[in-house]
């Protein structure tokens, strides 16, 4: 009895897991079902918004990032000049943010523990605007490095990054 119990709770356990199981292997491989792919993507942008310390969570593109994807494009075509340029601009730009993320992390950590254990809204508020200015300093840094780098870049030269953006 015992036996058969068994066997049948085994049964019914590979009969739930396996086409998970299998779905799961899909979507690894790039053949998720459309449910999956977005709850997977939903997954990556929920993570991504929740580490970053700009103000303005998604819409601007990181430039200098994509850049560096595209540094060797033949379709781009930097010349050595812009290339040192954008170089110093990327510098510029991930030490600026580099140096306010970790502090933006640990008060928003802060707060929302704060919150949590009971603490007053009214009481948060110092800490909500220290918040609020670090952002939008990393905001600025993100900003200017877009306006940095559509000076270097010519027209033709950042029209083809945002439609490679765009077709992404």
């Amino acid at each position: 009895m015992i036996k058969k119990l068994t066997l049948a709770s085994v049964a019914t356990l590979a009969l739930i897991m396996i086409p998970a199981q299998a779905e799961g292997m899909k979507c690894q491989a790039g053949k998720c079902g459309a449910g999956m792919k977005q709850a997977k993507q939903g997954n990556m942008m929920h993570k991504k918004k929740k580490n970053s310390p700009f103000l303005i969570k998604h819409g601007l593109p990181h430039m200098t990032k994509m850049i560096m994807k595209s540094w060797d494009d033949p379709k781009l075509a930097l010349t050595e000049e812009q290339k040192t340029k954008l170089l110093v601009v990327r510098k510029e730009t991930m030490s600026g943010v580099m140096r306010l993320k970790p502090e933006v992390m640990a008060l928003q950590k802060e707060i929302v523990q704060a919150s949590k254990a009971g603490t007053k809204a009214a009481e948060l508020k110092a800490k909500v605007e220290k918040l609020a200015s670090l952002e939008t300093e990393a905001t600025m840094v993100h900003l200017t490095c877009l306006d940095d780098s559509k000076a270097i870049l010519s027209a033709e030269q950042y029209a083809y990054l945002m439609e490679k953006r765009k077709n992404k």
